[in-house]
């Protein structure tokens, strides 16, 4: 059942296009990312479901009701800002109560409520504490439970794991998929991390100025870009065209069969194998090499241009040194 609706959604800031006529539906209970680098209107596109920004032109449909035009206390929607903006002064028990003190909430219901967000976000026995007493993962925890507390229609967070730490954002990662499911909440999810929604999402909706350049299940973005944005910003950092049997690059022709037709193909680097001169689809020169723990990772220049390839640890070349690059058509991604 369709949830969310975004139709022809039109957004700006002054005279400047942040968005341009978006389409975007969302089932109820699924977590959809926005993903995409800094200015590409993912945060533009949540602020006006929740209301802060006003639409040049479009629609914002929830439950079947336009809201397009209602205030922000009327959406019924939970927001998780990156910031958390907890209140200094209450203890972790007080900021999630506060919005159903506002709405003036009875005792009983609300001491209930309380608690049972609490506990869902695994934080019992910290009631009491002040924000400044907690840990970030635990102030984003309490950020979450202010929000789940009011049973909102849609969840909003942005980039709300950006502040923790590495390992933390990983833990917080799989809580809040947790959350999400045991509540059947309906989330939409704002990050420039491509790992952080790989790992949470239902669907992964691509953005690039202020337009979405794919929208499609984790597995397809990752496997399958559908563009040679999608493909490098994934990881895909070896792109090229692809044209009457061959890899182009300027000048440059390699020939290569591939299965099926298409317009570009993308490699990740650890797809590419790198071996002696010879040995490859084309030969070149080592300009760098990096140890990633379980490989070396290497950037080499070929007649294609810089092509980063892969070899295992035992691996010697140096800068310098000539290698041989293999392209294989099976690891690549068809565009």
């Amino acid at each position: 059942m369709t949830h969310l609706v975004l139709d022809k959604l039109n957004l700006a800031y002054g005279k400047s296009a942040a968005v341009t006529d978006l389409n975007l539906s969302v089932a109820q209970g699924q977590l959809i990312s926005l993903l995409g680098p800094s200015g590409c209107g993912k945060t533009t596109t949540m602020r006006a479901v929740a209301g802060l920004l006003r639409p040049v032109s479009g629609r914002i449909v929830l439950a079947g009701e336009d809201i397009t035009q209602r205030p922000v206390h009327q959406r019924d929607m939970g927001l998780v800002f990156q910031s958390y903006a907890l209140f200094p002064h209450l203890s972790a028990y007080d900021n999630v109560a506060f919005g159903l003190r506002l709405r003036k909430v009875a005792a009983a219901e609300l001491d209930q409520r309380v608690r049972s967000a609490i506990a869902s976000v695994g934080l019992q026995g910290f009631e009491s504490r002040l924000p400044a007493n907690l840990s970030g993962g635990q102030q984003q925890r309490v950020a979450v439970a202010r929000a789940i507390v009011l049973r909102p229609r849609l969840l909003l967070l942005d980039e709300p794991l950006s502040n923790l730490d590495a390992l933390l954002r990983v833990e917080m990662r799989a809580e809040l998929r947790r959350i999400q499911r045991e509540l059947g909440i309906t989330m939409l999810y704002v990050t420039h991390d491509q790992e952080e929604a790989l790992s949470l999402s239902d669907r992964i909706v691509v953005m690039r100025d202020g337009r979405i350049e794919q929208d499609d299940s984790p597995e397809a973005v990752y496997h399958h870009p559908a563009t040679p944005f999608v493909a490098t910003f994934m990881g895909y950092q070896n792109l090229f065209d692809w044209h009457d049997g061959a890899l182009c690059a300027g000048d440059a022709r390699v020939p290569l069969a591939v299965q099926r037709p298409a317009r570009h193909l993308a490699w990740r680097p650890e797809h590419v194998a790198v071996g002696a001169p010879g040995s490859g689809t084309l030969d070149g020169r080592v300009l760098a090499r990096s140890y990633l723990g379980e490989r070396i990772e290497f950037l080499v220049h070929t007649a294609l241009g810089p092509v980063k390839g892969c070899a295992d640890l035992s691996a010697g070349w140096r800068e310098g040194a000539d290698v041989g690059v293999r392209l294989d058509p099976a690891q690549a991604a068809l565009i």
